[in-house]
């Protein structure tokens, strides 16, 4: 197997990319909205649910002689080549800071310790599994999957269509039954059943039980609601549902389920990747998993409007006009601050994230910004004073009231173990919320 690891956010000479040259052909300098209808999994997905993650944001992309990645976190694979991109805190060994955010925020199982060898394929494999829960708790708020189905009968009660060929062939000479078929609103649906059988492919697994007990009450729910489940008519469903998607806008979660049902279904370890032109994987937005981590930090000084779930839209000028979503609001109004989560390194926080900032404190009569952003251990703060006057008058001079300061989460690199991090990490918490008093 051809294998390389690059990190988010940094530059290598296309050189470097030449073992798995195939692979790089497929998605270099191509967006994230084409890889996903090739089947790529993007989590979340690219065009609907996510502000900082675009249509047209690339995985690498082409610099002169370089290619350089983004925020993107994951696994590419195509025949016997794969390419492994890790965050930029990753250390020599485990992406400790990756498994991180994704335990904080998707409740994930400690990848390193559950994987027991080094197949990468196999911890792909892992990654959807653990996805699971998550995307079955955001359908089934929207309650059980239901649809018409067609049932046949053969008994005395018609309520339905008379199936007369069915009739003839089951019912003669005739006993007092007639073979009919009606149209029914059901649970027990082709959608429901994929998620039944996927629900009991995972039970199989070692950590199965472990990643279903925390959504144990939607998991009864769909067992409750398939009884006609049987494991030999699997094939059947998933053939089934890939020619029957969700189609219907206001269940568009339940979409998100079945696409994901399919891929642990279809793609079994010994499917993963099989093909030598097949382009598979699972990448992860650094930029939504690093604001829903900041999030869950300081919310209790914060508010957090969201784009994603329309919740929070603020305006910038009268008339319902410029509709903006601030990443965080302080809820302290008589000394309001602005924050934004940034998942870049500080030199790259630059002129249009000003900009950004600075219209939603003038928006908001907000004296301080902040950005939030992941630096590596033994920095510091970096407090930037907004400018007054003009170079033409050469009257340019520091304002004493308005600035904007680049706050960075210390990531710990130098740990021997998860256990170890996650400690480290949990006192760079506690020194990062001290600034608002969270």
């Amino acid at each position: 197997m051809k294998l390389l690891k690059i990190k988010d956010n940094s530059q290598q000479k296309k050189d470097t990319f030449s073992n798995i040259g195939n692979l790089t052909g497929k998605i270099a300098d191509k967006t994230l909205e084409q890889l996903e209808r090739e089947g790529i999994f993007v989590f979340p997905e690219v065009v609907k649910d996510a502000e900082d993650i675009t249509r047209d944001q690339m995985i690498i992309q082409s610099v002169n002689d370089s290619y350089r990645s983004g925020n993107v976190m994951g696994f590419l694979g195509c025949g016997d080549e794969r390419l492994i991109i890790e965050s930029r805190f990753c250390g020599e060994e485990e992406d400790y800071f990756f498994q991180y955010l994704l335990d904080r925020v998707l409740n994930f199982p400690n990848i390193v310790d559950l994987e027991t060898d080094a197949n990468q394929d196999n911890r792909l494999f892992n990654l959807l599994l653990f996805l699971f829960p998550y995307y079955l708790k955001t359908a089934m708020r929207k309650g059980l999957y239901k649809k018409y189905i067609r049932h046949r009968y053969n008994d005395g009660n018609v309520k339905g269509t008379i199936d007369i060929a069915r009739h003839i062939e089951q019912n003669i000479p005739f006993t007092g039954n007639v073979a009919y078929s009606q149209r029914e609103f059901s649970y027990d649906n082709n959608l429901m059943e994929l998620v039944r059988h996927t629900i009991e492919f995972i039970k199989r697994k070692p950590y199965g039980n472990n990643l279903l007990i925390k959504i144990k009450d939607e998991v009864k729910l769909v067992i409750e609601a398939t009884p006609g489940y049987e494991l030999y008519d699997r094939q059947r469903i998933i053939e089934q549902n890939k020619k029957n998607t969700v189609r219907h806008a206001y269940f568009r979660e339940y979409l998100d389920l079945q696409k994901l049902c399919l891929l642990i279904l279809r793609h079994q370890k010994h499917q993963i990747g099989s093909g030598s032109k097949q382009i598979y994987g699972i990448l992860f937005d650094g930029a939504w998993l690093w604001e829903e981590y900041v999030s869950s930090l300081i919310e209790d000084a914060f508010y957090h409007p969201m784009n994603k779930g329309g919740k929070g839209a603020q305006r910038l000028f009268d008339g319902n006009i410029g509709l903006v979503y601030p990443d965080f609001i302080s809820r302290d109004n008589e000394t309001r601050i602005i924050a934004d989560a940034k998942y870049k390194p500080i030199d790259n926080i630059g002129n249009r994230d000003y900009l950004q900032v600075l219209a939603y404190m003038f928006r908001f009569d907000a004296k301080v910004g902040y950005y939030l952003y992941p630096e590596a251990e033994f920095s510091d703060d970096l407090k930037l004073w907004m400018n007054r006057g003009s170079t033409y008058e050469a009257n340019v001079m520091p304002r004493e009231d308005i600035s904007i300061i680049k706050h960075g989460l210390k990531i710990p690199m130098d740990v021997s173990d998860y256990a170890g991090f996650v400690t480290r990490m949990k006192t760079h918490e506690q020194e990062f919320k001290k600034v608002f008093s969270c």
